[in-house]
């Protein structure tokens, strides 16, 4: 019996489409959200070349790596499309826009977000088709989708997919990791003498993040569960980091800024389980097959958290109010009422969440027949 198609198309393939530019150059986790739509897209466009418009760490990350990206072209800093990266030398978008052009895209999909700064750069690519997303404030593209916040990341590219006439053919993000990616983790850390897990304390949006003693406690019970215990963060995230191996009062071990990103893929994939924020890392774990425990605002469990829980766990806040002022904060997310319900202060909206809720996660994922 034939297996119905996920997310059925919605629109026709588009025909002899020989090259295929994808925007999507925000970060780790955003990017993690679209491998579904690139491998829908592979399936519908065998022969198609897929070139990822991107960020500089998309081209080290793809470089040699199996998967449905053929190429990476970094995308400069502008304004709605890519922050820059320290010292980066700056470049046009002029200039660039009139090189994509001469690529000859066949098609081109907005995958970056609600489009208002994206949209009309995907149109200037020149492709034959253009399809994505569109909020209130975007101008469409020839074939495009509502953006509607509350809707899971993975499915809402999928759909954008099958405006093209790609079916799903998983809603499971998948990262393949390399030999030099294990190479690289085990040159840095040495092979484990005891189950290695780690704990992700940071998150560039400090509301997601759950405090450093909390992660600490559960640092300090799985040691003493007989687990060998890694911090990881980012350099910008030091201090958290510094904080939970202080506070743990066992041997912890951090790891910050010692590999690169398919490094940490590597060293991820040697773990027994991954502990973390919602953040990049978390769901660059997942990716690459690792358990994981996930520290989830409620408004976030909805837009990024895995619907799997064979083998992850997101434990969730429903705190809505800001801790400070007392503002419910969640209508501040609806695109159609930019500012309302937000508040300036960035204190921890998941502080509530019970440090033993973690852990039995942690030992039910760990101990697991």
């Amino acid at each position: 019996m034939a297996v119905p198609a996920l997310l059925t198309p919605v629109a026709g393939l588009v025909p002899d489409v020989a090259r295929i530019a994808v925007l999507r150059a925000n970060a780790l986790g955003d990017f993690i959200f679209v491998l579904p739509a690139l491998e829908a897209l592979r399936s519908a466009y065998p022969e198609a070349e897929i070139v990822l418009l991107g960020a500089p760490w998309h081209a080290a990350l793809w470089r040699d790596r199996p998967g449905p990206v053929d190429q990476v072209l970094v995308v400069p800093p502008a304004p709605g499309i890519r922050t820059p990266t320290a010292g980066e030398a700056e470049s046009s978008i002029v200039d660039f826009l009139a090189a994509a052009r001469a690529e000859h895209f066949d098609l081109a999909l907005q995958l970056h977000g609600g489009g208002a700064h994206s949209n009309p750069f995907v149109a200037a690519l020149g492709a034959r088709v253009t399809a994505g997303l569109r909020a209130e404030d975007a101008p469409p593209l020839d074939r495009w989708l509502r953006y509607v916040y509350y809707q899971p990341e993975v499915i809402r590219y999928l759909e954008v997919a099958a405006l093209v006439g790609a079916p799903a053919t998983t809603v499971t993000p998948t990262l393949t990791v390399t030999d030099s990616d294990r190479a690289e983790a085990r040159a840095v850390l040495g092979e484990p003498e005891r189950p290695r897990v780690a704990l992700h304390p940071g998150a560039t949006d400090t509301r997601r993040r759950w405090p450093a003693d909390r992660f600490a406690q559960v640092a300090r019970t799985l040691h003493r569960d007989g687990h060998d215990v890694l911090v990881t963060g980012t350099p910008a995230e030091q201090e958290v980091v510094d904080q939970v191996v202080s506070a743990a009062g066992v041997p912890v071990r951090p790891l910050v800024g010692a590999l690169s990103l398919g490094g940490l893929a590597g060293c991820y994939a040697d773990c027994q389980l991954v502990i973390s924020n919602d953040t990049g890392p978390l769901h660059l774990a997942a990716a690459v097959g690792t358990p994981t425990v996930g520290i989830f605002w409620v408004g976030n469990l909805i837009t990024t958290a895995t619907p799997l829980r064979g083998r992850h766990r997101p434990i969730t806040s429903w705190t809505v109010h800001c801790p400070v002022c007392g503002v419910d904060c969640t209508p501040g997310i609806y695109p159609h009422r930019p500012g309302d319900g937000d508040c300036p202060h960035r204190d921890s909206f998941v502080t509530d969440i019970p440090i033993p809720e973690v852990i039995e996660a942690a030992r039910e994922l760990l101990f697991q027949v």
